[in-house]
């Protein structure tokens, strides 16, 4: 135990500062205004500001928002384009094809929004309550009581040279001990999956999968531009083995959202999907968009698409889960803000009833039961089929789908399961190499030029916040089997082979570039890859994302 950090005491500590955490975080102090009662709130933010890491497509369904605060227009809420038409197209290698748009697809009464902007207004609404935000602060390390309940969270030192001995900038980190930590670190956490472990949170559940989402913003023609405009498709690029498709969002003043998700449960290791996206740009029914237009911001993020059969335990002594990091996510809706919300919320009455209980114990036990209670668990218990159906490929996946909602309304009396997405990498051998047209600059981009458009700065003199268990595998296992995935599934070139040409290949690892995205520590076929915080404040800088 590090005796030389100063620690803070709070009732609550928050750690996100996405939709789950500020939403956690401005519930508990409405519910202690309404109570006459004094809570104190701590939110730590790793990005440099709340939104920098945020990243969505996004269509936001209001209901949360709405139960949050009713007068949400009034306050003036970044809702500033209302869901207009909805598209879902069939692309083939050259044309294209309208199919119907299945009813969780449906958006009336949506947005289209910036995520990063809602959380940023988010940020002032939970401040202007006394909510205490810090953001440039990454929690690393989960404290513990004596009796092995959560005490609170550390953040990491700042200051640290690239062999992890503190330089002349050395700071060490601060402690901050709260009577319940909310864990809102959104998909894949890496404290989240230190908590899985100890408290064996995901016993009797599905393992969580997941889904990559790379997204760009672009400024296009005016002429060619309809605010509210919805466009999904499935099908090309990507094989009907291959879970995915795209998205494309007209907002307001000439802005169009495009992106494309991709399962991570995908198969050939020669696939990588930040190529099937950019060669998607390229299909006759979507570049016409992007004539005469003007790419201004790109990001990554990897996304839980598990849903109800991978929800783990919510609760555990001094602590609980809300949002991406517990997988609520409705994966047919390709909506996951409004549930992430809604956690937040619940376990923000959950924490503050329990607080107000002399010698209540140290677990907020009522949370998973009121989760259970609400319209969240009911709507993400109904859509539990959709995604692992896919292992029967696109059109089987389609046919289920249709089946599960029109004929037995998602209560189908049976439900499917997943697998591990690292587990189902094949041998670089028994599948087929993929050749990739070579960017033009125009439409489509090499990596390193969109991570410029992301505004990724790490402090260069730090330890790698990406970690090997074992520095042999990468070549013994990653690169002799299986090709070194990780340089084609990674969206930001981190991960480089270098020597091949004398026969020496080594594994270079540009941990400058990390867009936090986590789509490494999930694929890694032998999880020998190891995704931490770094210094706070590093990462991205995401604007309007």
């Amino acid at each position: 135990m590090r005796t030389d950090r100063d620690a803070m005491e709070y009732d609550v500590v928050i750690v996100g500062g996405g939709p789950s955490g500020l939403a956690a975080a401005i519930r508990v102090k409405q519910l202690a205004e309404e109570a006459g009662r004094e809570v104190s709130v701590c939110l730590l933010e790793k990005g440099s500001e709340i939104g920098a890491h945020i990243l969505s497509g996004a269509v936001l369904e209001p209901r949360a928002l709405a139960e949050l605060f009713p007068d949400w227009q009034e306050r003036g809420a970044p809702l500033n384009t209302p869901a207009g038409e909805d598209r879902l197209l069939y692309l083939s290698e050259g044309g294209s094809f309208k199919l119907p748009t299945p009813p969780q697809m449906s958006n009336h009464g949506n947005y289209i929004i910036s995520l990063g902007n809602l959380c940023r207004w988010l940020g002032e609404q939970a401040e202007a309550l006394g909510v205490e935000i810090y953001p440039g602060f990454a929690a690393a390390e989960v404290l513990y009581h004596e009796d092995g309940s959560v005490k609170g969270v550390a953040t990491g030192d700042m200051g640290l040279g690239k062999d992890g001995q503190p330089s002349h900038s050395f700071q060490p980190g601060m402690e901050l001990h709260a009577k319940q930590t909310i864990f809102a670190e959104g998909c894949r956490g890496s404290l989240t999956k230190d908590l899985w472990a100890k408290f064996n949170l995901r016993e009797g559940v599905d393992p969580q999968t997941y889904g990559i989402g790379i997204k760009e913003l672009w400024e296009i023609d005016p002429a060619k531009h309809q605010p509210g405009l919805i466009v999904h498709t499935v099908g090309w690029p990507l094989q009907s083995d291959t879970y995915g498709g795209s998205f494309l969002y007209h907002l307001e003043n000439n802005l169009v959202a495009v992106g494309m998700v991709v399962g991570l449960d995908y198969k050939n290791p020669w696939l990588s999907p930040y190529e099937e996206f950019q060669r998607y740009k390229t299909h006759p029914s979507i570049r016409a968009y992007f004539e005469g237009a003007r790419r201004i911001s790109y990001g990554a993020r990897a996304l839980s698409e598990g849903g109800y059969q991978s929800i783990p335990k919510l609760t555990f002594p001094g602590g609980l889960l809300v949002g991406d990091t517990a997988g609520f996510l409705n994966v047919p809706k390709i909506k996951g803000t409004h549930m992430a919300m809604k956690s937040g919320m619940v376990a923000a009455e959950a924490v503050f009833a329990h607080l107000a209980v002399e010698n209540a114990g140290s677990e907020a036990t009522a949370y998973g039961e009121q989760i259970k209670q609400s319209w969240l668990w009911d709507e993400l218990y109904r859509v539990r089929n959709i995604r692992p159906a896919f292992k029967w490929g696109l059109w089987g996946a389609l046919a289920y789908g249709a089946i599960d909602t029109y004929v037995f309304g998602g209560k189908a009396p049976w439900t499917l399961h997943h697998h591990e997405d690292h587990t189902q990498l094949g041998d670089k051998n028994s599948h087929p190499k993929i050749d990739y047209p070579k960017p033009d600059g125009k439409l489509t981009f090499d990596r390193l030029s969109s991570v410029f458009l992301s505004a990724t700065n790490h402090e260069e003199n730090q330890p790698s916040h990406l970690r090997l268990k074992d520095e042999s595998v990468p070549i013994s296992v990653n690169y002799a089997r299986f090709g070194a995935p990780e340089t084609r599934y990674c969206p930001a070139g981190v991960y480089e082979i270098l020597g091949e040409e004398e026969g020496q290949p080594r594994l270079q690892i540009n941990a400058q570039n990390c867009l936090h995205c986590k789509t490494c520590d999930i694929k890694d076929p032998t999880q020998n890859i190891m995704w931490t915080v770094p210094e706070g404040g590093g990462g991205p800088n995401y604007p309007n994302m």
